[in-house]
């Protein structure tokens, strides 16, 4: 989900900002207080500025349509109340390419 964001962010300022950082930080911590849903309305108004070719914000879309889809499995708030670990995607598919890669060997168990 993060990977989303840094895309969208990048159609409003440079890979190197401090901006882009911000912009990032600022949805995270309000996913985090479960309020997912509310990032991805303001993100698709932001996009739709003239400024940008039709093509331009279809980072925003793309990161915009996750949160709506993925709205009930993003309970960040609730997850973190009950004390639940958070990971990334991508340390998620390390994990599970790792676990992969030593049990699918022969004489693994």
């Amino acid at each position: 989900m993060i990977e989303y964001l840094w895309k969208a962010a990048f159609l409003f300022y440079s890979q190197t900002s401090t901006e882009a950082e911000a912009w990032v930080s600022k949805r995270l911590q309000l996913m985090l207080e479960g309020k997912s849903s509310s990032v991805a309305p303001g993100m698709g108004r932001s996009a739709t500025l003239p400024k940008f070719t039709p093509q331009e914000p279809k980072p925003v879309d793309t990161c915009a349509k996750y949160l709506l889809n993925n709205a009930k499995y993003l309970k960040y708030d609730d997850y973190l109340k009950a004390g639940f670990p958070m990971a990334t995607g991508v340390i998620e598919g390390a994990c599970r390419h790792l676990i992969k890669d030593r049990m699918d060997i022969t004489g693994a168990r």
